[in-house]
């Protein structure tokens, strides 16, 4: 005899709401059936371990089927069961318990991101790819009867016996004429692929064909048939689940090619592993970076006791370590009804912490016990060390101790060692030291050249977020600054306050001025006469050091720096009183040569920077050849 009711609630608009504001994605109905079902036999499971269920378990497989022709998708599993009375109190009543409040509170809305999964609306989800939803149960209780619940998406169901033997639970989902793109077994096995891939009991999808040995043929090599076997479509017993002392690198190796396949091998990875006071697992590789961020984000997957959720992670793991790549999995991490969308609170914060400090105390590990193997690695590393130090102060005071400055000549220091080694040599009257850069040693050699001929050493800091370390350590390092190499000339950029004499007159370098002033012409230069050595180029071309900060800043998009962008380069022309060059224009009898002279010694500064292009260029090499046959 079916008994006909109606579910709980106050109003008939459930389900429309359900479907279209619960879940942004559709597809995860199917996550939400499997996962009900691995509950359930979870369930059973701790029943049988704790002596409350004393029958035979036997096998536990959870299957999904399909049938296009009566356009029906089945999820079953053997887990606890239900009784009619469970299913009228756990389908009908619990799952609306406070539905009402839910309904007035959402249903004009257009997004349900703050719904908090209270509602057990999980099986629900069903409704939005099906037009009828048959539960058939049988209980793990001895002695009770199947039942069978009908609903067709209304507030009306049916509920009566049924014929079933086994326990457990069927879910047939009548498929709705909009939603038959589900009816398709790659669709289906994509969704399981994607979302029930580590889940920690066997699901069972359609078959799959394997060669097995099949005797001998008459020369005695074996022979092979075909056979149908079902297919598993998930690892019961994940890495991370596992303890990292049972591990070994090759393991780690295989299940990151398992996630990415065709990613490069990781540099190394962190194998989280906390109960107390949140339940935390995970492995987190570090990657080779390539210079693409974008290509490299969104690479990390959010699990709850192995169901997959997603794979944007912003709240959970820290901005500067969105570049790793693997699993985190906590029951810890609130969810919404949909399970699609983290929501910020205390333990997300506290995750998000503890995962910056196990990182910061692996590198820290890893530079103690093998500096040449993590110096090797630095290239690809330090962008997460700089990015962390930039962004959570929390790691800078770890990472200070293992963040690496690297110079042109390709050798290490770490912040306490460099300042050591530059401080004899490159410390100004003021008593700060000078750290100087090259963003492009191929462009900047000349210049890294004139400073490393007064012994000075020369940073590498070409990354791609060096230009924000670049401000944030003058802010960290006491009496420091950092310059680049092709800033002012050698002997400003490290004033010691060393004063060389010209071998010119006041007169003279102001007739030098004017002759350049002259030849050159361009507003944007701005020309003085200096008397360097002798041995420093005859003009040199700089842009101060504030100037390529602001245009830096620019170029990354820095807020109130982007105007700078748009505004012409400012360069300051210095000419070197005491090179010879400088005397031979000054003795040169016709304006018109010294023009030439100053010209040509100016291009060639240009040349220096890479700045000298089109007809400029074409013009100095004529004018380079006229002069050499002279």
């Amino acid at each position: 005899m079916m008994e006909k009711g109606t579910i709980s609630i106050h109003t008939e608009n459930i389900f429309p709401i359900i479907k279209k504001f619960l879940y942004s994605d559709h597809e995860i109905f199917l996550r939400e059936l499997v996962s009900n079902a691995v509950d359930a036999t979870q369930k059973l499971k701790r029943m049988s371990s704790l002596g409350e269920y004393k029958e035979e378990m036997g096998d536990l497989t959870i299957e999904v089927s399909f049938d296009k022709d009566k356009k029906t998708i089945t999820v079953s599993d053997r887990g606890i069961g239900m009784t009619a009375e469970e299913i009228k109190k756990y389908i009908n009543q619990i799952a609306f318990s406070g539905a009402t409040e839910f309904v007035e509170k959402f249903k004009d809305k257009g997004d349900a991101k703050d719904i908090i999964g209270k509602f057990g609306l999980g099986f629900y989800s069903a409704f939005m790819v099906a037009k009828q939803v048959e539960i058939i149960s049988k209980s793990r209780e001895k002695g009770t009867e199947a039942a069978r619940w009908v609903c067709d998406g209304s507030t009306e169901f049916e509920i009566g016996p049924a014929e079933k033997e086994d326990r457990g639970t069927d879910i047939i989902l009548h498929i709705a004429d909009d939603s038959e793109e589900f009816l398709d077994e790659w669709r289906l096995k994509g969704i399981l692929d994607k979302y029930c891939k580590f889940l920690p009991v066997p699901i069972k999808f359609g078959k799959e064909t394997e060669q097995v040995e099949d005797g001998k043929d008459e020369e005695g090599k074996p022979k092979y048939k075909s056979v149908e076997k079902d297919r598993i479509i998930n690892d019961t017993d994940p890495l991370w689940t596992k303890t990292p002392a049972d591990l070994t690198d090759e393991d780690y190796l295989k299940f990151y090619k398992e996630l990415y396949p065709m990613s490069e091998d990781p540099l190394f990875w962190i194998h989280l592993n906390v109960d107390y006071p949140f339940n935390l697992t995970g492995i987190l590789y570090f990657p080779k970076v390539k210079n693409d961020f974008e290509v490299q984000k969104n690479k990390i997957q959010l699990y709850s006791r192995q169901v997959f959720i997603t794979d944007e992670v912003k709240d959970v793991v820290p901005e500067f370590l969105m570049l790793l790549h693997g699993v985190i999995d906590s029951p810890d991490i609130p969810l919404n009804v949909s399970r699609s969308y983290l929501q910020s609170d205390s333990n997300v914060k506290k995750i998000n912490s503890h995962i910056t400090k196990k990182v910061a105390d692996k590198l820290g590990e890893l530079f103690k016990k093998d500096r040449a193997s993590f110096e090797s690695k630095w290239d690809d590393v330090g962008i997460f060390v700089k990015y962390g130090m930039i962004s959570e102060e929390k790691f800078y005071e770890k990472a200070k101790d293992f963040g690496l400055f690297k110079n042109t000549e390709g050798k290490f220091f770490t912040f306490d060692e460099y300042k050591e080694h530059i401080s004899a040599n490159q410390t100004d009257k003021d008593g700060n030291a000078i750290y100087l850069y090259t963003t492009d040693p191929g462009k900047q050699d000349a210049y890294i050249q004139s400073a490393k001929n007064k012994g000075y050493d020369v940073l590498l800091m070409d990354g791609v977020i060096d230009s924000h370390v670049i401000n944030f350590l003058e802010q960290k390092l006491e009496k420091t600054q950092l310059k680049r190499v092709d800033a002012d000339t050698v002997d400003k950029l490290i004033d010691k306050d060393e004063k060389i004499e010209s071998v010119l007159s006041e007169k003279e370098e102001e007739k030098v001025k004017e002759i350049f002033e002259k030849a050159i012409d361009n507003k944007n230069m701005t020309i003085k006469v200096e008397s360097l050595s002798p041995d420093e180029m005859p003009v040199t071309i700089t842009m101060s050091e504030f100037m390529r900060r602001m245009k830096d800043m620019a170029k990354t998009g820095g807020g109130g720096y982007a105007m700078m962008g748009n505004m012409p380069d400012q360069f300051d022309v210095t000419v070197n009183a005491n090179h010879a060059v400088i005397s031979k224009i000054l003795k040169a009898k016709k304006e018109e040569k010294k023009a030439q002279l100053a010209k040509q010694s100016y291009d060639l500064a240009m040349l220096s920077q890479n700045m000298l292009s089109g007809a400029d260029l074409t013009n100095f090499i004529r004018r380079s050849v006229e002069l050499s046959a002279e």
